[in-house]
């Protein structure tokens, strides 16, 4: 009996606490006022997530308004399968995702018409002594665009390989690589 308990337990979605829940379905029905709530509550983990995956506070700062400006006009799609913070991230993410898309456009028009964008914008970090968590946030932040977001999304936040692939519109393969890519640009710098 315990463990069809057990199985049932785990195999349920997580519920949210009942004030964001609450707060949710009010949303849902267009009040600004929960959505406002829901932001202050979540805003400070959103805006991390984007800081790491964009290195830059300015653009990290702005995506997280778009963000948020995303999930309000998506609120409805939200059912409550996972914990809100997690669709947030996700929503997040595809925010910071759809960004460097429209960068990596728009430094194409400018190389194609000759105006010398540089597409390796992020030059190596300074190796620095090993041990130091600012060692290492510099580092990831050093990291090519690609190979940082894929390394935060699956070492930093969680996400398994085939998730950051859906979400990046990429193969499982690629996420690999870029992982890969990532760990090793990280061991030269901090070793």
């Amino acid at each position: 009996m315990q463990a069809a308990q057990a199985r049932e337990k785990r195999t349920r979605p997580p519920q949210p606490a009942p004030d964001t829940a609450r707060l949710v379905r009010r949303a849902q029905a267009g009040d600004r006022d929960a959505f406002g709530e829901l932001y202050r509550l979540h805003v400070d983990r959103v805006f991390a997530l984007c800081l790491r995956l964009t290195a830059d506070r300015d653009t990290a700062s702005l995506l997280t308004q778009d963000a948020f400006v995303r999930a309000w006009r998506n609120i409805a799609s939200f059912r409550g399968e996972s914990r809100l913070l997690t669709w947030l991230h996700r929503v997040a993410v595809n925010v910071v995702l759809d960004h460097r898309r429209d960068e990596r456009r728009r430094l194409d028009r400018q190389i194609d018409l000759g105006d010398g964008g540089d597409p390796e914008r992020h030059a190596a970090v300074p190796p620095s002594p090993v041990g130091t968590r600012r060692d290492l946030e510099r580092a990831i932040a050093g990291l090519p665009a690609g190979a940082r977001t894929i390394f935060t999304l699956h070492e930093i936040e969680g996400y398994r390989m085939r998730e950051i692939a859906e979400m990046a519109g990429v193969a499982v393969g690629t996420v690999k690589a870029q992982l890969h890519r990532a760990r090793r640009l990280l061991r030269e710098v901090l070793t």
